[in-house]
């Protein structure tokens, strides 16, 4: 993976803010349902809208920030959008505390953070473009996605704990407090951002916001790769409620069981992060891509054969160990691809243009898959998500494209 000072300092200080949010991230997964249903003693219907209703009204409203990122200094957004994060986050609390607290602040809170989420993501590709030579942006994404996996793992048992002891709301604490760290890490990173500049006139256009989408959508690489994540990502998330049911009602599994069978697996993604590199320099960008992207899509249809017991309990790990490790190797390949192919003044808009997709689209399976567990039974709705997921690697690219040509960046000194 090379040194740690290989990136230069300016990197490690985005590393460190990109781990600190994440684990924030983590320790308050399912924070939200939690109060959902404890404090406010909310319903099913309302839980559920608190994923899928927020995530896509997030993305919503995140569309008009792609073009808005695009033609800004990236740092001081991603400093803004941690601090709008940290705000909206803290709200819960303030209002827990003096008994205020509705469903519907927790729902708006969702969409402003879930708007924040892409906007921050988008510029921070942008930035990382910038920030690095493009010989090492594989080995910025899969640190990334090293950190990434390894919150993974202690964040929801630490968090679980810390709910215990401190009640429903600690975790969101911490959370909020993350990105306000992450905003401080940005923000010591120094260095100077030149202005993009915007090719017409400043004010924004009607057509901007559909730049993003026109651009994956003209790029005969990224088109096939665009639809193959969000069919993917959404179909492989869809089915994580119908599990939830399955283990948890018919099977009989206790939420210890349940826990582990997806924290466990998550050593799997830590493992294929680090073997990522190694892999492309070996066998090739292309190939690496593509032969990931088809394992991945070979583990969900397992789950339609999940039983009772420790045996079924071996098979759910089994599954996810495989599934996470193929996407430990695939996701920063892909990200580093898709930096790769798309022009530094379109990184915010299409990278913003793809996490809505995904959110979206996402959100949509979900309550599609969520009616068809009721009307066909979670396993075979499982196994349906399954074969479809089997179809994906048909929408990764044909053959390796040629980059588009355009002037290497200069990295930025790492003093």
């Amino acid at each position: 993976m090379g040194s740690g000072h290989r990136l230069g300092r300016r990197f490690g200080w985005l590393w460190g803010a990109y781990g600190t949010s994440a684990l924030g991230t983590w320790l308050a997964f399912g924070a939200f349902p939690l109060i959902a249903v404890r404090v406010l003693h909310s319903g099913p219907a309302e839980v559920a809208a608190l994923s899928s209703a927020g995530a896509a009204v997030g993305a919503a409203v995140a569309v008009p920030l792609g073009p808005w990122v695009e033609f800004r200094r990236k740092r001081p957004v991603l400093i803004t959008m941690d601090l709008v994060r940290c705000a909206a986050l803290l709200t819960i609390p303030a209002a827990f505390a003096l008994g205020v607290l509705t469903f519907l602040q927790l729902l708006l809170v969702s969409v402003v953070v879930a708007a924040a989420d892409i906007s921050f993501r988008a510029a921070s590709g942008a930035y990382l473009k910038s920030l690095l030579p493009g010989a090492d942006l594989l080995v910025a994404n899969a640190r990334f996605e090293s950190t990434a996996w390894t919150t993974t793992i202690i964040g929801p048992p630490l968090g679980g704990a810390a709910t215990g002891l401190l009640g429903p709301v600690a975790t969101v604490v911490a959370d909020a407090v993350s990105y306000l760290l992450s905003a401080l890490g940005i923000r010591a990173m120094g260095g100077h951002e030149s202005r993009p500049e915007r090719p017409e006139a400043a004010r924004l256009r009607a057509g901007d916001l559909l730049d993003g989408w026109r651009y994956i959508l003209g790029d005969p690489a990224l088109r096939p790769l665009f639809f193959n994540t969000a069919l993917f990502n959404g179909l492989v998330m869809a089915a994580e409620p119908l599990l939830a049911v399955l283990m948890l009602g018919r099977l009989g599994f206790a939420p210890w069981q349940y826990g582990l069978a997806f924290a466990a697996p998550s050593i799997g993604g830590l493992l294929g992060a680090r073997l990522a590199r190694p892999l492309v320099t070996r066998f090739g960008q292309y190939r690496v891509l593509v032969a990931s992207g088809v394992l991945r899509a070979l583990w969900p249809v397992g789950l339609a054969f999940l039983g009772p017991g420790t045996g079924g309990l071996l098979l759910v790990m089994g599954v996810e160990l495989g599934l996470i490790f193929c996407c430990g190797v695939f996701n920063p390949v892909y990200t580093t691809y898709r930096l790769e192919r798309t022009a530094t003044d379109r990184v915010a808009r299409t990278l913003s243009a793809w996490a809505v997709t995904t959110k979206a689209s996402t959100a949509l399976l979900t309550a599609v898959w969520g009616v068809l567990g009721g009307l066909l039974g979670p396993r075979t709705a499982l196994g349906l998500a399954g074969v479809l997921v089997l179809a994906t690697p048909l929408l990764l690219p044909r053959r390796a494209a040629a980059l588009p040509s355009e002037p290497e960046p200069e990295p930025a000194p790492s003093t």
